[in-house]
């Protein structure tokens, strides 16, 4: 198979979240661990730091990776999802994986993926474990896929570990409430590793201060932090909560013995984007007619960048919306402007919402606006009907913004 012909594999021979939804999450680690023994435990062979969160560890991970890179380190940098090519969730020193490594990859052992069915993204754990450790990395960035406790990235033991913030996120697998999200996402807190926890609320806090006590694991919280904040590229101002959980984990390495100077987590911050390859947080893609998309896609992060949004200036405001159909939508539409003309659309995967619905849903909100039979087609005619004074906005799901990008 080429390359193009074993994504096809991976993707429709095997259940996968992002495009399958419920039925494609597992409920323990045995498959991974039975894969790591397989593979000859490479999540042994190389340091790593562990990121979970709701909202802001794909940021968080990439600020990190920045940071180690000007410092000298070959840095591997593990996250999902993908916005346009599978390989952007596997990359070191923010160059992607080669395709001839994933085809040989998967070519090797197809047959032990089919035989004991394992899953997209046990799949593609093994392979960002076996890449980075092969490539004798010095340190990975590893970014939790879903939850915590039971994602497949949990059988590394970390430098330290990082809980970026808890908000109502998938909760038909990680509970209803703040505290069952967080005893969740706690499941990654090791015994003797030390934890970051980036914003807390007093009851998700308790959750993380009782387990990090239970395993005797020093907890720091970035609210706390008291050394220089430097600016990143990384626009938005929510990522001012980002940078602090990140220079929080640096300042743990570097009593660990990891080199770091001020002028590497200075430049590493402002290198973000260049450095790691980010996209999709608080992008501009243009500026006359401004245009800005942003994964954000649950009601916490999505409240973080609507309120940014309210600073804009413009004359009209134009939002292409799409999401994905598990979605809470009386939670999520009201956080929208009504100020807005709306552009709806269904993201092409199988879990998009139909734009018809959307649309219906949305106007109980007081979000009017019409129907388009794609993303790209919403886009264009917003563009079209912009001035160079208005401002268009993208958003709703990961999968409208990789559309676009």
């Amino acid at each position: 198979m080429d390359y193009q012909e074993t994504l096809d594999w991976m993707f429709a021979q095997l259940p996968m979240y992002q495009r399958q939804g419920a039925s494609a999450y597992k409920i323990d680690l045995t498959n991974t661990i039975h894969l790591a023994l397989y593979l000859g435990n490479p999540e042994t062979k190389f340091k790593s730091v562990h990121v979970a969160g709701t909202n802001g560890k794909g940021s968080t991970s990439h600020m990190l990776a920045s940071i180690l890179q000007q410092s000298g380190y070959k840095v591997g940098l593990y996250t999902s999802p993908h916005l346009k090519d599978f390989r952007e969730r596997i990359r070191i020193n923010g160059k992607e994986i080669n395709k001839e490594y994933v085809v040989d990859f998967v070519e090797q052992h197809r047959t032990y993926f089919e035989v004991n069915q394992l899953s997209f993204f046990e799949m593609t754990v093994g392979l960002a474990f076996q890449y980075f450790a092969e490539s004798k990395v010095d340190i990975a960035i590893i970014e939790v896929g879903l939850g915590g406790r039971l994602d497949s990235t949990n059988i590394i033991t970390p430098e330290v570990s990082i809980i970026t913030n808890i908000g109502l996120d998938h909760t038909q697998f990680l509970g209803n409430t703040l505290p069952e999200i967080a005893s969740e996402k706690a499941g990654i807190i090791k015994k003797n590793i030390p934890v970051v926890i980036g914003r807390t609320t007093p009851e998700t806090k308790e959750v993380f201060t009782e387990k990090a006590l239970s395993l005797q694991s020093k907890i720091f919280f970035a609210v706390d932090y008291e050394g220089n904040i430097f600016d990143t590229d990384l626009k938005g101002s929510y990522q001012e909560e980002n940078v602090k959980t990140a220079l929080q984990t640096i300042s743990i390495l570097q009593e660990k013995g990891w080199n770091i100077n001020k002028k590497n987590i200075k430049s590493g911050l402002s290198r973000v984007v260049n450095n790691t390859g980010l996209l999709g947080r608080w992008q501009i893609l243009q500026k006359s007619p401004k245009v800005i998309c942003d994964t954000a896609h649950n009601e916490d992060g999505l409240r973080l960048v609507l309120k940014q949004l309210l600073n804009e200036e413009y004359d009209k405001l134009h939002i292409v919306l799409g999401v994905v159909n598990d979605k809470d939508l009386k939670k999520i539409l009201p956080l929208f402007p009504t100020n807005g003309t709306y552009y709806f659309a269904k993201p092409e995967i199988a879990r998009g919402l139909d734009e018809k619905i959307l649309k219906k849903e949305a106007l109980k909100f007081n979000l009017n606006g019409e129907c388009y039979n794609s993303v790209k087609m919403a886009y264009k005619v917003a563009l079209q009907s912009a001035n160079n004074k208005d401002l268009v906005y993208v958003g709703g799901s990961t999968f409208v913004v990789a559309e676009i990008i």
